[in-house]
């Protein structure tokens, strides 16, 4: 337990009250007081998520807009091109991309979300990184671009197969969105920003909201019978079975996107031979990595039993190998599947379907297969 000083220096996102009001269970995250789960159980807000909608703040991550000084988002976009390996200039109005900011050593920064607003780029950024983000535009596009931290806005997420269909009551434009649409539009009177996007797999919205209204916004939503408040818990197990990356965890510094599997946000214009190829912090080293092959690889685990293989258990080649090979980086049980499922990082040559590996568990060695990700299919409407 935090004692009351330690818990009154994190921050609180505008729906502190309400989370506390539900029963949440509060833990620090990322600086931030957040509900790791409701009095229902991560169990059961996992499994509700998967068959109806769970309702989820995220009001944690950053919010940043990149307005271009010129009034054209095309030099907004091309000036965010020199930050991240994606093609930005071919995200259409309406749309948004994943992406990563790189290091000069091709490592991963941070995992973004950029979306085209028409005459300007919206930013969402991770939690633990959002100051950092915020600093390193500010270093390198001032020139070109205002960037404008959009700390008066919070930001909810609703996500399962219900979510069309709840949004709908207070949207209209929300059944006519596809994945990773994004954009302003008025939900429940509010003017809000939203995507068709989210972090479990399932079809859903992340909704940006002017923190003034959030409150008023997430229990209108939770007036829906089909909707229940879910904490970081099930938003963590939901992740892994979607088999999504957490930054600082399957991502960081250290590793580069085609090590990640992430080759497939990288876009052909960016890569050898494409028209803006290159230009990004670190291109030398990941475009090696497309070219040449990188010497390890995340990849999916599954395991032979029902114990779980958590993060940072150390991965063998075989039962009685002295060296280990890779390490587990994110892990747990997969509630929609009854079973333990799990993500690392093993060398290239060990990362095909099927092939048997060694994870040591409290000194023991269990049998894990690499296997197929995501755990369990998506939802998204494409």
């Amino acid at each position: 337990m935090l004692a009351r000083d330690d818990r009154d220096s994190l921050q609180r996102t505008p729906l502190h009250a309400l989370h506390v009001s539900l029963g949440g269970k509060m833990v620090p995250f990322a600086g931030y007081d957040m509900p790791v789960q409701y009095p229902a159980g991560v169990l059961k807000e996992h499994l509700h998520t998967r068959s109806s909608a769970g309702l989820f703040d995220v009001s944690h991550m950053g919010q940043i807009a990149l307005r271009p000084k010129s009034g054209k988002v095309e030099d907004a976009a091309r000036a965010l091109e020199r930050l991240v390996p994606q093609d930005i200039v071919a995200i259409a109005p309406g749309r948004q991309r994943y992406a990563q900011f790189t290091n000069v050593d091709g490592g991963i920064l941070d995992d973004l979300m950029v979306a085209n607003f028409g005459d300007h780029l919206f930013l969402v950024v991770n939690a633990a990184c959002k100051a950092e983000d915020e600093a390193h535009l500010r270093a390198n596009l001032s020139d070109d671009c205002i960037i404008d931290s959009l700390s008066d806005r919070a930001l909810i997420a609703l996500q399962g197969p219900k979510a069309e269909s709840v949004l709908a009551k207070f949207c209209a434009e929300a059944p006519t969105m596809k994945f990773m649409d994004a954009g302003p539009h008025k939900v429940a009177s509010i003017d809000c920003f939203v995507s068709r996007s989210g972090y479990t797999g399932e079809d859903g919205f992340e909704i940006s909201v002017p923190a003034g209204d959030t409150e008023r916004l997430a229990r209108t939503l939770l007036e829906t019978t089909d909707v229940l408040p879910v904490g970081l818990g099930a938003r963590d197990s939901l992740r892994l079975e979607a088999g999504l990356c957490l930054y600082g965890h399957d991502i960081d510094t250290e590793t580069t996107p085609v090590e990640a599997a992430l080759e497939w946000s990288v876009q052909k214009s960016r890569r050898t031979g494409g028209a803006r190829a290159g230009g990004f912090p670190g291109a030398e080293k990941v475009l090696a990595h497309f070219d040449e092959g990188a010497s390890r690889r995340r990849v999916g685990l599954r395991t032979e039993g029902r114990a779980p293989v958590r993060e940072g258990a150390l991965l063998f080649a075989d039962a009685t190998a002295g060296e280990p090979i890779g390490k587990v980086t994110s892990g747990g049980f997969g509630p929609s599947l009854n079973a333990p499922v799990a993500m690392g990082y093993v060398p290239t040559s060990q990362s095909a379907l099927g092939t048997a590996i060694f994870a040591e568990v409290r000194g023991q060695r269990l049998a894990v297969q690499v296997a197929a990700m995501p755990f369990v299919k998506n939802t998204y409407k494409r």
